[in-house]
């Protein structure tokens, strides 16, 4: 394919690169770390290099501590919509919520933060489960004039997944660069599982070095 075709209006979207996804992190996804190297020889092949990380506050809905009697892993019903309790993660400000730090964050051109607001859960970088809150993802987009997005990070059953569909949802161009993606439970072929998901959703599915060998 031409690089004109693909790159041309694109974004690079990484994904939850944060220090609590990578191991020994809060979140940690296996191997997490090893996608750092990935998204830094792409960084250059874009205009446009968006960065998602989780950014909760410290009492967040989604985290088993605040809820009493309530354990890591559980799921309870909080107003109206089923929520799976998380380990304390990414809290603002804290070490685990900033960046790898083998992460180029120089740059990211544009950040996105999700999970701000104490009683509303975001699983995918465009709003929140429920859709009651945007990110703002959609209107950088927009007046950027990006149509293409090139998603890749933590986790790929889990951000990435949700964020992928979510795109291809709002008409935008989705791929997903495989090997710049970890998944959790390896032994389920959960990574497997969430590929197909999106092939199916219309996400095309390439690593980079096909990106890398349009420049």
């Amino acid at each position: 394919m031409q690089k004109h075709k693909i790159l041309k209006n694109s974004a690079l979207v990484l994904i939850n690169l944060q220090i609590d996804y990578c191991p020994g992190g809060a979140k940690e996804v296996p191997n997490g770390d090893q996608v750092i190297p990935v998204a830094n020889d792409l960084m250059d092949q874009f205009k446009h290099v968006i960065a998602v990380k989780d950014w909760h506050p410290a009492n967040h809905i989604s985290f088993a501590g605040n809820h009493p009697w309530r354990h890591i892993g559980k799921t309870m019903t909080i107003d109206g919509l089923e929520q799976m309790l998380m380990p304390f993660h990414c809290v603002k400000e804290t070490f685990g919520a900033h960046f790898h730090p083998s992460l180029t964050k120089e740059k990211i051109t544009h950040i996105v933060e999700q999970g701000t607001e104490v009683s509303i859960d975001d699983d995918n970088c465009f709003y929140d489960v429920a859709k009651r809150r945007d990110t703002g993802l959609t209107e950088y987009l927009l007046a950027n004039g990006i149509e293409n997005l090139f998603i890749m990070g933590l986790a790929t059953n889990g951000g990435v997944k949700k964020s992928a569909l979510m795109a291809i949802s709002l008409d935008f161009k989705t791929f997903v660069v495989k090997d710049g993606c970890a998944a959790w439970n390896e032994e389920e072929k959960s990574a497997e599982k969430a590929f197909k998901a999106m092939e199916k959703a219309g996400v095309v599915l390439l690593n980079s070095s096909d990106i890398l060998k349009l420049s």
